[in-house]
């Protein structure tokens, strides 16, 4: 099967565009089309006037203005940038499990590839780093149409394999792109936890809006198993026999104190985190989360 339609379905493209078609101004929040710079700049789009002020350009001065008024006023322009999105993607071997239609590489990939037709269609620039221990694949930011089969490309050569490590993957693209711009982190989070948190805040300190979409298999939410069961390490040489009843309670207490964890400090430092099924529908689970990201826009 060919890679864009491995990953990015006919009638998911279907689905999602009547998803951008619905809630286009939340798109437009989201992934916008024409963000605002916080300067003022040479561009096509005039702001508002100013009076003028000992050396301040005179090439600037609207002299109309000044035929009619007889004042000196300088004209300003907003700046109209593109956004820059970059997709993380965790390809560490953890992410090959799963039972489902789709493991959770596959369906990370289709989170990727999903985002990455949105923004295109947004005629923003989206890049792509596909990542375990370290940068497997990297896809320059482009804003062309067609540019969304590199990424798909990059996403298919670049199979599970090897550990996590989550801060050194963030600080790389934190120093990879220094200019701001939005880092969507598509992992199963399965790293170090304080390397995993700390890796975020410095993407967020160095200007980045981040948003993490937390990809996990419902055996690994509901843990269902029962009977003896042989757990083999998917990032390690190591196994566990055991009851997996004996196991069920203090595992999922365990998940709960650390997904709790993870949406905390999230929350305190204003990276949006969602967590995603891989039973879940895909253009539902963008849906859900474009509305919570509309919702706490209103909020704000």
């Amino acid at each position: 099967m060919p890679d864009s339609k491995r990953f990015l379905h006919p009638e998911a493209i279907r689905r999602i565009s009547r998803l951008e078609l619905r809630a286009r101004h939340i798109v437009e929040g989201f992934l916008s089309g024409m963000h605002r710079s916080p300067y003022f700049g040479q561009s096509v789009e005039f702001l508002q006037h100013r009076e003028y002020a000992l050396g301040d350009d005179l090439r600037h001065v609207d002299w109309k203005v000044w035929a009619r008024q007889d004042r000196l006023v300088i004209k300003q322009f907003e700046e109209e940038t593109n956004l820059r999105c970059t997709l993380l993607v965790d390809v560490s071997n953890s992410m090959a499990y799963g039972n489902g239609p789709l493991n959770k590489y596959e369906y990370a990939a289709t989170v990727a590839a999903s985002l990455a037709h949105l923004v295109l269609r947004q005629q923003d620039a989206i890049g792509c780093l596909a990542f375990d221990d370290k940068v497997r694949m990297k896809v320059p930011h482009r804003t062309k149409r067609n540019h969304l089969h590199a990424v798909i490309d990059s996403l298919a050569v670049s199979k599970p394999q090897d550990k996590t490590a989550m801060y050194e993957i963030f600080r790389t693209a934190a120093e990879t792109y220094p200019r701001r711009g939005m880092m969507i982190v598509i992992s199963d989070l399965l790293a170090d936890v304080d390397g995993t948190l700390k890796g975020l805040k410095l993407l967020r300190k160095r200007g980045h809006d981040v948003l993490v979409f937390h990809v996990m298999d419902d055996d690994e939410l509901d843990f269902p198993f029962s009977g003896p069961t042989r757990f083999d390490g998917l990032e390690s040489a190591d196994h566990l026999n055991c009851n997996p009843r004996a196991l069920r309670e203090g595992y999922l207490e365990a998940l709960q104190q650390y997904l709790e964890q993870v949406r905390r400090d999230c929350a305190r430092h204003m990276i949006d985190y969602a967590l995603i099924r891989t039973s879940d529908p895909l253009d539902a689970a963008l849906a859900r989360y474009l509305c919570s990201r509309l919702g706490m826009h209103h909020r704000n």
